[in-house]
C-alpha cells in the first residue's frame, strides 16, 4: 500500500522515529565533541601561557652574559630535582719558541661539571667543578662559581625580576668576553688581549626593567680563596641596554679594592693572560687598580660584529717612587657562517702600557709575569687570531686557529716568537 502524496509503502515510512532517534544521538555526540575541543584550546592557551612565562622568566632572571652554564644549555641529566651538565675541550697547542707552549702539547684544555638544584621556592644552588682549565698546570678539583640563587626578590614589593641576589663565589660581573670565555662557546681558540674574567667570594644584585638590564657584586678581591687579607673590596658592575634583539651596548667599571701586596700577591681579576700585582719595591703593602669598559654587539643571521674598549689605571702606596700608570686597551671580533654548520671567524686586540706592565700575553709567564725583571715589563701588545669551526650542533664544535701576537718590552725589546696555532674539539652535555 502506497501512502498519497509520497510515492513510499507505509512500512517504509515506519522507522522515522528510529532515524530521528540516531540524528539525536549523533547531535549529542557533535556536543561532546565541541566541549572537548573547547577544553583542549583551553589547555593549549594554559600551556602556552605558561611556556612564555617560563620563557620571559628565563630571560629576565638569568640574563644571557650570567646564567648558571646548566640553566642556559638546556641539557644534562636530572636527578630528582638535582641537574648535572658539563662542557669540556681537547686540544693541540703549538706556539713559538718564547710562547707557552713549545712543544707542541696535545692538553685538556678544559673539564667542567655544573651541578643545580632548587632549595626552596626561588632560592636555588648552582656549582661549577673545574676538573682542569688552559690556565692550570695540573689536573686538580677546583671550585668555580659556587653560590645560592634568590630570584626575584623584588617580588616582595610585586616589582617582577627587578632584583635578584646570588651570594657565594661569583664570577666578576665586568666586561663581557667572560660570558663566552668557554670553548664551547668561543668562536675562536684564544680570548683577547685583556681578557677579563675572574671568580670570586662575594654578593650580587642582578635584575632587569624593560630593555635595560644590570648587575653589580661586592667581592673579596684578592686571589686567595679561604681568607682576605685586607678591609677593603672589590667592586664591579655593569648596566647593558638592548633596543633591539640584534644590537646591545654595556658599559663595565671597577676597582679591586686595596690588596696585600704580600698576602695577597695577585689580584683575582684576570689580565693580559695573568694577573693585576704589585710592581713596587720591596717596601711597597698595598696596590690596586681601577677599569672601566664599553662593549657593543651587533647580531645578523649567521653572524656577530662585537668590539668593546677601556681603560685600567695601577697604583700602589711605594714608598720610593710612584709607580701609577693607565693601560689602554680594544679589541673587535667579527664571526660569519659560511655555510649551514661552517663559519670563520676573527679577533684583533692591543693592549697599550707607555710605563710598561707585567703582560704575559701568549708569553711565558717566568719570563713576562712572575720574575719579570729586567726585560719583563712590556709597553704594549697585539694579537690576531683567525679561525675557522664547523659546529656540528649546540653540544659539539670542532675548530682551528692561528694567531699572530707581537710586542715591545720598555727595554726596546721586541716582542716575536709567540705566535700560536692551535686545534681543538669543544663539547658539553
Amino acid at each position: 500500500m502506497l501512502t498519497a502524496g509520497t510515492g513510499l509503502r507505509a512500512d517504509d515510512a515506519a522507522p522515522v522515529p528510529a532515524t530521528e532517534a540516531l540524528q539525536k544521538r549523533n547531535a549529542a555526540l557533535e556536543e561532546i565533541v565541541r566541549k572537548q575541543a573547547t577544553v583542549i584550546e583551553g589547555l593549549n592557551q594554559r600551556v602556552t601561557a605558561l611556556e612564555k612565562s617560563d620563557a620571559e622568566r628565563a630571560q629576565t632572571s638569568r640574563p644571557a652574559e650570567d646564567a648558571a652554564p646548566a640553566a642556559k644549555s638546556g641539557s644534562g641529566f636530572s636527578f630528582g630535582k638535582i641537574n648535572i651538565s658539563g662542557e669540556g675541550a681537547v686540544a693541540l697547542f703549538d706556539s713559538g719558541a718564547k710562547g707557552m707552549f713549545p712543544n707542541a702539547e696535545f692538553r685538556v684544555d678544559e673539564a667542567k661539571l655544573f651541578v643545580e638544584a632548587p632549595v626552596w621556592e626561588d632560592v636555588y644552588f648552582f656549582t661549577e667543578l673545574n676538573l682542569t682549565r688552559r690556565e692550570d698546570t695540573d689536573l686538580n678539583l677546583r671550585v668555580g662559581e659556587f653560590y645560592l640563587d634568590f630570584e626575584n626578590v623584588s617580588k616582595l614589593w610585586d616589582r617582577d625580576r627587578l632584583l635578584n641576589l646570588r651570594i657565594g663565589r661569583l664570577d666578576i660581573p665586568f666586561g663581557e668576553e667572560y660570558s663566552t670565555r668557554d670553548a664551547i662557546n668561543n668562536p675562536l681558540i684564544s680570548h683577547s688581549l685583556s681578557d677579563f674574567w675572574g671568580v670570586d667570594e662575594g654578593l650580587e644584585l642582578y635584575g632587569a626593567a624593560g630593555k635595560f638590564s644590570y648587575v653589580v657584586a661586592i667581592q673579596n678581591g684578592g686571589i686567595p680563596v679561604t681568607q682576605d687579607f685586607t678591609r677593603d673590596k672589590s667592586v664591579a658592575g655593569r648596566i647593558s641596554y638592548d633596543p633591539t634583539p640584534r644590537l646591545h651596548f654595556s658599559v663595565s667599571a671597577m676597582r679591586t679594592g686595596e690588596l696585600d701586596a704580600n698576602l695577597d700577591y695577585l689580584s683575582e681579576l684576570w689580565f693580559g693572560n695573568g694577573w693585576f700585582r704589585s710592581i713596587g719595591s720591596p717596601a711597597t703593602t698595598r696596590f690596586h687598580a681601577n677599569l672601566v669598559e664599553g662593549d657593543l654587539a651587533v647580531r645578523w643571521t649567521g653572524g656577530h660584529l662585537k668590539a668593546f674598549g677601556g681603560a685600567a689605571c695601577y697604583g700602589d702606596n711605594d714608598p720610593a717612587q710612584s709607580n701609577a700608570r693607565r693601560m689602554y686597551f680594544y679589541s673587535v671580533e667579527a664571526q660569519q657562517q659560511l655555510a649551514r654548520k661552517f663559519y670563520a671567524a676573527a679577533r684583533f686586540s692591543q693592549l697599550f702600557a707607555d710605563k710598561g706592565y707585567p703582560l704575559p700575553g701568549n708569553g711565558n709567564w717566568n719570563d713576562y709575569l712572575f720574575n719579570y725583571a729586567p726585560n719583563g715589563l712590556a709597553t704594549g701588545l697585539w694579537r690576531l687570531s683567525l679561525g675557522v669551526g664547523y659546529r656540528f650542533s649546540e653540544h659539539l664544535l670542532l675548530k682551528a686557529e692561528y694567531t699572530v701576537e707581537r710586542g715591545r718590552q720598555l727595554t726596546g725589546e721586541s716582542r716575536d716568537h709567540e705566535d700560536l696555532f692551535a686545534a681543538e674539539a669543544a663539547f658539553k652535555f
